[in-house]
């Protein structure tokens, strides 16, 4: 059969999961394996596999790390009492926290002190929402839809504000903004603009792919928010779309002769998976494959000061 392939543009790696994966492999690099690195750094199973070759050892705890080690907490961002109890055992800390995640602690804490009781728009029991919960002292209310907010109930409307998770659907979070605003009309927040730049310009790739192919492959882990969003932004522009880790999970009974493919990579895919899943697809008959054009993102976030020549990591 003959394919026709179009990439998406921009895909794959942003400038947090970069910073991330440089953190591990120069602190490395600095300090020798092993390195312990408090939950996935980014949602890969690729990337992790070749970081744990490496020497990076994921835990899901602290306890879980000898005293004194070297410990690079995930890109989502952790809570402040996961950082007490780290310097309460001599940890030396790195912190991997993606500044956009950063940034939406700073702003639930600024509405905590004028005020305001929380709700944070987000997945509960994402690594990241449970990061921005522990960054504020009160209750934070975590809801992700619509008929969520028409069943919250808080203190006082009148002190109200809302912050959100970094990789959702911009679509849906307008909605459940608009929902918010709609029943409370004085409460505060952010514009959904504010949704990670990679997040908005991934998923704004695949609506315009969505009108030039009939089947969308997203390369990315099954556990990754924001290739899921992707997968589920194609199914509902009417594509059949399909989340895959690699080349190996590609179905051939999902094409036909004449299939245009649409493919993407989540943010913390590596481009090498998606020339792996290239690859693939011309064995399959892929026989054309072009990209869609966009301006290069040009993002890049600063490491650590413990990472830079002639620091040293905290104790």
């Amino acid at each position: 059969m003959k394919l026709d392939l179009v990439l998406a543009q921009p895909r794959g790696f942003c400038a947090g999961v970069d910073r991330a994966i440089e953190i591990v492999e120069r602190a490395l690099e600095l300090y020798g394996p092993p390195v312990y690195v408090l939950h996935e750094i980014v949602h890969n199973r690729f990337v992790l596999a070749d970081l744990s070759s490496r020497g990076a050892r994921f835990v899901e705890t602290l306890e879980e790390v000898p005293e004194g080690s070297v410990t690079i907490l995930s890109a989502h961002g952790v809570a402040e009492e996961v950082e007490r109890r780290g310097r309460e055992r001599n940890l030396r800390v790195i912190d991997a926290t993606c500044p956009l995640v950063t940034k939406v602690h700073v702003q639930a804490q600024q509405y905590e002190r004028d005020g305001r009781e929380i709700v944070l728009i987000g997945h509960a029991g994402h690594v990241e929402v449970a990061g921005t919960k522990g960054r504020v002292g009160g209750a934070v209310h975590v809801l992700s839809t619509v008929a969520e907010v028409e069943a919250l109930e808080v203190r006082d409307p009148e002190k109200l504000a809302y912050v959100t998770q970094t990789t959702l659907s911009v679509d849906d979070t307008r909605e459940v903004i608009e929902a918010l605003k709609a029943r409370f009309p004085a409460i505060r927040g952010p514009d959904v603009k504010d949704i990670c730049y990679a997040t908005q310009n991934r998923q704004n790739a695949v609506k315009e792919l969505a009108g030039e192919v009939d089947v969308l492959l997203v390369i990315g882990s099954a556990n990754s928010s924001n290739s899921s969003r992707l997968r589920e932004l194609g199914e509902r522009r009417g594509l059949a779309a399909y989340l895959i880790d690699g080349p190996e999970e590609i179905d051939a009974g999902w094409f036909a002769d004449g299939t245009r493919v649409g493919l993407t990579a989540g943010a913390s895919a590596p481009e090498v998976l998606v020339e792996r899943v290239t690859a693939r697809l011309k064995e399959l008959g892929v026989a054309t494959v072009r990209e869609l054009d966009a301006e290069p993102e040009g993002v890049v976030f600063h490491l650590p000061k413990e990472l830079r020549p002639g620091e040293s990591v905290k104790a």
